[in-house]
């Protein structure tokens, strides 16, 4: 009898292993509950920084990353923890703040940490981007699974999250592994028969564990809602259009006038605190870093070949008619490179689509024909500021992202950012900031006031004058509109007459309006990236605003 029960354990045990060898079995969808609505909301640390060996911290309810590090004689501090992740940051001038970045997979999250007692710093770091869920919901969809072969990828109910983008998957008999290497969190799975039990961690370091069950309904994906705020401007009928879903996906509208904020109103659970993917709307942006390092005299003038800033090993790729771009020309979509982002009848071999998904971005750019000659005909590609990005990154003496920080961001008073990279861990020019609605509003009024921000200086008022000057027409997009410093124009029409607009425009409705003759800013926010209403914010700006600015 003993020997009987010995040997159906036994091959239970085996059955049980052979059945989780195969991924198979495991395609489909998983569901489960986070802790705590604040359970990602993780609060950073450097205690007792006046010592020989200051501490690190990373914690939410649980103590994650916690380690000393040497300290330097300089405001400087770089600390690596973990794998793959540092915090690089500036001691400010009175001591009483840090502000720096977390380096964790292709984002620069922005970190400000405030002095306590004891010359301890603090600060809060929110990888996903959502101060606070509004659902525990988490799914994983596991796909194509056969043997060890599968790919898996997190889902959560809170849908303000912008989503992972996940590689590098692994299985170690009942053990799955994968990586976001867009937020830079890791994920391990342990595989029972009915269940997985999925860590979240970073690098090696537990920071929540979530038991998944199989689905067996529908998920639950957003719908959520804001509270309304009172503004002075009564936009009642497009505020009734986007609750009945005529204008889908919208999550933000802002105007100011004067400087003075006149409206403001969130949708479908986003606020003010949520900082919003701009994708190519911070191509703007990129442009006022460009020109504040021409102000701090980095570089000589906007005639510049692109060459004078680029690694050595890239120069080989340099002929007669690549060295004639310039920045000017790379600032208007005029570098004459076959670098299309609109089209799709051919494949440009310096499209954003293509060159991301080579190992050497700045390669795969500059070996692409040329087209035109630079300065005489503009095509909308993201690779002409992504060389940009290279070129700053030459002439600053540190990182980039702490220039844009000293120089632009705490001058606007703003500290909830994230910037992505390029696969340097350089900022990405090309697009792909994270800025609150209000924050993009700042940015768009420091531009309406000629490069001021409250009465100081931020960047000087002859770039400002160049960036919104129109120096072509986009000839690969719709309307072929005029293009000023990475900046489009738009002409509107309110009772028969043009109300001109200067816009800094990003995929799935990402939209900071300049009207210098109404002294007017706009901000709309919005998620439309797969429906084809990308330009959705012109219709509601056009129809529902500006007719009340002009009252």
């Amino acid at each position: 009898m003993e020997l009987k029960s010995t040997t159906t354990t036994f091959f239970a045990l085996l059955s049980f292993s052979l059945f989780s060898q195969d991924m198979a079995n495991y395609t489909g969808g998983w569901e489960g509950k986070i802790k705590t609505t604040k359970e990602f909301n993780l609060k950073v640390a450097i205690e007792n920084l006046d010592s020989e060996n200051p501490v690190f911290k990373i914690y939410n309810h649980r103590n994650i990353i916690d380690q000393t590090f040497k300290k330097t004689n300089t405001p400087e501090l770089k600390i690596s923890f973990s794998d793959n992740y540092i915090f690089e940051g500036i001691v400010s001038e009175n001591g009483k703040e840090i502000n720096g970045f977390i380096k964790s997979g292709l984002l620069l999250y922005h970190i400000e940490l405030i002095k306590l007692k004891g010359n301890t710093f603090k600060g809060i770091w929110n990888p996903l981007m959502v101060d606070k869920l509004k659902s525990l919901d988490f799914y994983l969809s596991v796909e194509n699974g056969k043997g060890n072969d599968y790919q898996a990828y997190p889902i959560l109910g809170d849908n303000r999250f912008t989503g992972t983008w996940c590689s590098n998957f692994k299985k170690e008999n009942d053990v799955i592994y994968f990586t976001d290497f867009k937020t830079g969190l890791q994920f391990k799975g342990q595989l029972f028969e009915n269940n997985i039990r999925l860590e979240v961690l970073l690098g090696e370091n537990l920071l929540t564990e979530i038991a998944l069950q199989k689905s067996t309904t529908d998920w639950k994906i957003g719908g959520f809602a804001s509270p309304n705020k009172t503004s002075t401007l009564e936009l009642t009928e497009m505020e009734n259009r986007i609750a009945k879903d005529s204008y889908p996906n919208t999550h933000s509208v802002l105007v100011s006038k004067n400087g003075k904020l006149i409206y403001e109103n969130y949708f479908q659970g986003y606020d003010a605190n949520i900082p919003h993917d701009m994708r190519s709307a911070s191509k703007s942006i990129s442009s006022a870093v460009v020109g504040i390092a021409k102000d701090e005299l980095l570089f000589a003038t906007v005639e510049q070949s692109i060459f004078d800033f680029l690694p050595e090993k890239y120069k080989c790729l340099k002929d007669s008619l690549k060295s004639k771009i310039d920045i000017q020309s790379l600032l208007t979509m005029s570098s004459g490179l076959d670098a299309d982002d609109y089209t799709q009848e051919r494949t440009s071999l310096a499209s954003e689509n293509h060159y991301q998904s080579t190992d050497d971005w700045a390669k795969t750019v500059l070996k692409a024909p040329m087209l035109n000659t630079p300065n005489t005909a503009a095509n909308y590609g993201s690779a002409n500021p992504f060389l940009l990005g290279i070129a700053m990154d030459s002439v600053v003496s540190g990182p980039l992202e702490l220039f844009m920080d000293q120089h632009l961001f705490q001058k606007l008073n703003i500290s909830n950012y994230i910037i992505q990279t390029d696969l340097q861990g350089t900022p990405y020019f090309g697009g792909g900031m994270y800025l609150t609605p209000k924050d993009m509003l700042k940015f768009g009024e420091l531009y309406l006031a000629k490069g001021k921000w409250k009465g100081r200086r931020v960047v000087s008022k002859k770039w400002v004058a160049n960036s919104f000057k129109e120096h072509h027409h986009l000839e690969n997009v719709p309307d072929k509109n005029g293009y000023g410093y990475l900046w489009w124009h738009h002409t509107y029409q309110v009772n028969g007459k043009p109300i001109n607009s200067i816009e800094a425009r990003g995929a799935g409705g990402q939209y900071i309006f300049v009207i210098p003759e109404l002294k007017t800013v706009a901000v709309i926010t919005s998620g439309n990236y797969t429906n084809g209403k990308t330009q959705q914010p012109e219709l509601i700006f056009e129809k529902h605003i500006l007719p009340y600015l002009k009252k």
